[in-house]
């Protein structure tokens, strides 16, 4: 058993009474850009030969990685993070910053290519984020980023893959 587990069902018990009002799916989702990208109809376990044991935990079954655990927070090269799973260009390395949260952080998407919606699981509603395409769990976005859009979009490493700016991106895949 691990402390996700126990903060869960923590928050699950004491949520009882409130449940109908903060269910998870009391937000509808909502796109972040106005890009168009098509959402691919896959179950999770299609993704599960694609990416590792760990990263698999992160997208699809929501867990968070360690703080500080992920290279990607030393990442500072020019180019583009793709989703882990299907390779959707998710952030360009011009929008990630160092929050000094230990995950990496950037302060914004690129247009279109995340989902997002209420999460109660803490009790203290927060805003997850998904890869539009696959539906993976990237992270959470909060309002305490920097100026002039004050978002910061605090993404598991394990969700991300890097792409430098010299290399062409991956074919997407699913």
């Amino acid at each position: 058993m691990n402390r996700r587990t126990v903060l869960q069902g923590l928050a699950a018990f004491a949520a009882l009474p409130f449940l109908p009002a903060c269910s998870r799916a009391a937000a509808p989702a909502v796109a972040a850009g106005n890009a168009a990208v098509t959402s691919l109809a896959h179950p999770p376990a299609f993704w599960r030969d694609m990416v590792s044991p760990a990263a698999f935990r992160v997208l699809f079954e929501s867990e968070t990685e360690r703080a500080g655990s992920s290279p990607l927070n030393e990442e500072k090269r020019d180019g583009t993070f793709v989703c882990a799973a299907c390779y959707l260009p998710l952030f360009e390395s011009a929008h990630k910053y160092e929050s000094g949260t230990g995950w990496p952080s950037f302060t914004q998407p690129i247009a279109g290519s995340m989902q997002t919606k209420r999460d109660f699981v803490m009790l203290i509603p927060r805003t997850e984020y998904h890869c539009t395409r696959c539906g993976g769990h990237q992270g959470h976005v909060f309002n305490d980023g920097p100026p002039p859009l004050g978002k910061r979009w605090c993404n598991n490493g394990l969700a991300l893959r890097f792409v430098p700016g010299s290399e062409s991106l991956p074919a997407l895949r699913g």
